[in-house]
């Protein structure tokens, strides 16, 4: 997947926000202000794109066993972000979607109850 498509995926979700807290070069996808989606755009750039995605430990742990393309999040918690590496194309874009998905719910599920209302609204 390209990463317009990516980006535009995202940005559908309810309550999202596109930022650049660290640098110009990592462009970050918030729901309420919590991160779910980071780009490293230099990579993708470089033709090495990639993603950080926030995940359940066990899952993360079993996608990291069953895909070469995905390990440990690249500089954030190794238990709780995965790291996919979409330019090998062993991930199908039906994963990488469902990934993004499960990143953006885990983090709106740790939202407290009227933030949670709020995006339902």
């Amino acid at each position: 997947m390209h990463i317009d498509q990516l980006r535009d995926y995202c940005l559908r979700k309810n309550g999202v926000t596109e930022t650049f807290p660290f640098n110009a070069d990592t462009l970050v996808f918030k729901v309420v202000g919590k991160m779910f989606a980071l780009f490293p755009l230099d990579k993708w750039e470089a033709g090495e794109g990639s993603v950080n995605l926030k995940c359940d430990p066990a899952y993360a742990q079993e996608l990291r066993d069953a895909y070469e393309s995905i390990t440990a999040g690249w500089h954030m918690s190794k238990t709780h972000w995965n790291t996919l590496y979409l330019f090998k194309n062993e991930l199908s874009a039906k994963l990488t979607l469902e990934l993004i998905d499960h990143s953006y719910d885990l983090v709106v599920a740790g939202l407290p109850k009227k933030l949670k209302k709020n995006l339902e609204d």
